[in-house]
């Protein structure tokens, strides 16, 4: 996977999560009336739904290049990853709005809460369980970075999403608890309204944001930099190098494509270059396991 992490492993533990919350949710949102529960049950059901194309997604990404598609299917995985951020945003932010305006202008006092209370606090739990195993494999592509950095500057959009739903759900369901029992303490149910709304500004947030790193990866960006800069030191230890002109790397979905323009020690003999040529492009991609397309561009500019 492009930066270390299993995104596999995160998005199965999020499916199995976000289904039987899902569940609970709804027949606890059947016997309460509560509005956010409601909304939570869309949002964990939406979430489902997300997963699924982003597995469709990392299947289509794998499909091998074509006389149509000379790079690959790498970034269709972009494509999908961005597809979740818009459900994310307008099914679970904009529908949660909606309900929680409605709520507040028709305010429905709640029944059962106990059902709602339970199924809140087990969604904490299974949704805790899925943010574990999410940040584990974070944690593999981060290294020294913090959580910001990392979701600044991975190039794994998958991953990044899943990120960005598993926080949004976590969040989402304490905030629905906190709606309920303070709807329940204070025998008001405009608090349920409330979290409602606080629930669909979360999601339309985090939405907003996975889907600016996305957008990024979709039109074109470079390795992240950490990667780039261990690719650069690479090239400049190699004895065949003298000096490294440009570097420019293009992120593939989880594959690379490089082009380097160096100075090289040899200039004169064309067979000795272009071997050292080919040794330097075969190291390199197996430093490199990501690169699957490298251009080497020789400066033969005679020495002055």
């Amino acid at each position: 996977m492009a930066g270390g992490g299993d995104s596999t492993r995160a998005i199965f533990f999020a499916l199995g999560a976000n289904f039987a919350i899902a569940v609970a949710k709804g027949v606890a949102a059947f016997f309460t009336g509560s509005s956010a529960m409601l909304a939570e049950t869309v949002h964990s059901l939406a979430d489902c739904g997300n997963q699924l194309l982003l597995l469709l997604g990392m299947r289509q990404a794998k499909a091998p290049p074509s006389p149509d598609y000379p790079l690959g299917y790498g970034k269709a995985i972009y494509f999908w990853s961005f597809l979740v951020a818009v459900m994310l945003f307008t099914v679970g932010g904009m529908f949660s709005l909606y309900e929680g305006i409605h709520k507040l202008q028709h305010p429905e006092p709640l029944q059962h809460w106990y059902w709602a209370a339970g199924v809140l606090v087990f969604g904490i739990i299974a949704e805790g369980v899925s943010m574990r195993a999410c940040l584990h494999e974070v944690n593999k592509a981060r290294g020294e970075r913090t959580l910001w950095q990392w979701f600044r500057e991975s190039r794994q959009a998958e991953l990044v999403v899943i990120f960005g739903e598993d926080l949004a759900a976590l969040l989402g369901l304490v905030f629905a608890l906190i709606a309920v029992l303070l709807a329940v303490y204070t025998g008001n149910p405009l608090w349920d309204a409330i979290g409602t709304i606080a629930i669909g500004a979360l999601l339309i947030v985090v939405a907003v944001f996975v889907a600016i790193e996305v957008k990024a990866m979709l039109i074109g960006q470079s390795v992240d930099p950490a990667r780039q800069k261990q690719m650069r030191d690479f090239l400049e230890s190699r004895p065949e190098v003298q000096r490294v002109i440009s570097l420019i790397t293009l992120q593939l979905g989880n594959e690379v494509m490089v082009s380097v323009q160096a100075q090289l020690h040899e200039r004169r003999d064309v067979e000795t270059l272009v071997d050292q040529i080919n040794v330097i492009e075969r190291a390199m991609k197996q430093s490199f396991p990501e690169v699957r397309w490298s251009f080497f561009e020789p400066d033969c500019k005679p020495r002055p």
